[in-house]
């Protein structure tokens, strides 16, 4: 069976995913959500990102658990992150390390050979790649982390579009630090 396209984001009540200046201290990943986004995130097949999102992912991750400071959670993620394939869509860069495939543009054909070949679901972020997916109707599942804070403003994880996309709710789970999930599957 292919493997789908997640859209895998936190967020805020009010629906952003980052505040202004793309401030996301907000977000609470304690102990038990990291490692949950861990369990999650390490049987994936792959990473799809926009450029903004890889960047800021690029600029810790690859040496995190060299860090001293650094959690058993996020040396894990570390390791994770480093080896997992990667997709970043870009019109600026022109190369990315650590297992990084720079794509200049959203082709739904080869997004779906992508899916297809792929060893389990690929992961989607960044809020303009969301954009792009969600108007050539890519994103099999959404898997949202509501953060229990109102941001205000700053970036919005949805923007206006014309596909609609029924759902249903397949899982939903509340962690202690208020955090909730809540995972969509395309409906029938």
């Amino acid at each position: 069976m292919p493997g789908k396209i997640v859209l895998f984001s936190n967020v805020s009540l009010d629906g952003y995913i980052e505040g202004d200046g793309h401030d996301i201290d907000w977000h609470r990943v304690d102990e038990e959500l990291h490692q949950h986004f861990n369990d999650e995130l390490a049987p994936a097949g792959g990473f799809l990102s926009g450029r903004r999102t890889h960047q800021l992912l690029a600029d810790f991750w690859p040496t995190a658990d060299e860090d001293p400071e650094s959690t058993p959670t996020m040396r894990e993620f570390a390791g994770i992150w480093r080896t997992m394939p990667k997709w970043v869509y870009s019109t600026t860069l022109e190369r990315a390390d650590w297992n990084t495939t720079v794509v200049s543009r959203v082709d739904p054909a080869e997004v779906r050979a992508l899916a297809a070949a792929a060893d389990g679901d690929l992961v989607l972020s960044g809020a303009e790649l969301v954009k792009a997916f969600r108007a050539h109707d890519l994103i099999d599942a959404y898997q949202i982390y509501v953060q229990p804070y109102l941001v205000g403003r700053g970036t919005p994880l949805f923007s206006p579009t014309d596909t609609a996309a029924p759902l249903r709710l397949d899982r939903s789970r509340t962690f202690s630090n208020g955090v909730v999930l809540l995972r969509y599957e395309r409906g029938e």
